[in-house]
């Protein structure tokens, strides 16, 4: 089901657009699981420390998400600095979903690792029966763009009620908790390598990103007491915002991660770069 297949877009029924998302490369993971970790370590500061509570907390960051992606809409082609504060957003709106259910209204997580999953799944259906691709290079119609930020809003909430059930059902430190997620991330690398889809392999390590991002935060987040490094939420969080905003300045001056290259006849089997496909 994940695997692009050639198609064309009707030109003159689509806003058609220069590629709305980066090129893959190790800036773009870079940044991916930088803002995971924004996401669990920023929204605990802001509910918890704070004191907002779950419900204003998650009213002020979806406002902030509305007027990004808004932002982003309006553009005609990838900025760094408003697709990644877009992706800061909604990697905490993505936490704040999972965390309504479960603290809010006692959803188990299961359940909701369960939902998401399933929600998820409708999502990619509904996007690639209607584009007939999943590719992330092929972003070049306010359509896809919407099914593009739809599908990442739910992958931050599955990865957030995973990893969530993964801790709950383990027991483990913040430590070892980032073993997990890493390892399976490097097995989705080895079956790429192998020969794997790329559109399935980029979406997994995508998922992955998420709990493997959460753990890192609340690794560095956690008193040393509990096996962690005793920065805390804010400090976590400064740190973290304050690199993402370093890489994007870098990416915004040197435009290492722009694919402005539009796919002839919006052929979603564009090419890319080799180990960037997805």
């Amino acid at each position: 089901m994940l695997m692009p297949m050639t198609t064309s877009l009707s030109v003159d029924a689509r806003r058609i657009m220069l590629n709305k998302v980066p090129e893959v490369t190790v800036y773009f993971w870079v940044i991916k699981i930088l803002c995971t970790t924004v996401g669990e370590s920023f929204a605990d500061y802001i509910n918890e420390t704070l004191g907002f509570g779950l419900t204003r907390t998650t009213l002020l960051f979806s406002a902030g998400l509305v007027i990004a992606l808004v932002a982003q809409f309006r553009l005609s082609r990838y900025v760094p600095g408003v697709y990644w504060l877009s992706v800061v957003l909604i990697s905490v709106v993505g936490t704040l979903l999972t965390d309504n259910l479960t603290d809010a209204h006692g959803v188990p997580l299961w359940i909701s690792s369960t939902v998401f999953a399933v929600l998820l799944a409708v999502v990619f259906s509904v996007w690639y029966a209607r584009e007939h691709t999943l590719s992330i290079h092929t972003i070049v119609a306010t359509p896809r763009e919407a099914f593009f930020w739809l599908t990442v809003l739910v992958t931050f909430a599955l990865g957030t009620a995973v990893g969530d059930w993964t801790l709950e059902l383990t027991g483990w430190p913040p430590g070892m908790s980032v073993l997990l997620p890493l390892g399976l991330i490097l097995a989705v690398l080895v079956a790429w390598r192998l020969g794997a889809g790329p559109v399935l392999c980029f979406w997994l390590a995508y998922i992955l990103t998420r709990p493997l991002g959460a753990n890192i935060g609340d690794y560095l987040a956690s008193p040393r007491s509990d096996g962690g490094l005793g920065l805390g939420t804010f400090g976590t969080s400064v740190l973290f915002l304050g690199t993402i905003a370093a890489v994007v300045a870098y990416l915004t001056m040197t435009d290492k991660d722009r694919t402005d290259s539009q796919p002839t006849a919006l052929d979603p089997q564009a090419p890319s770069t080799a180990g960037s496909q997805s």
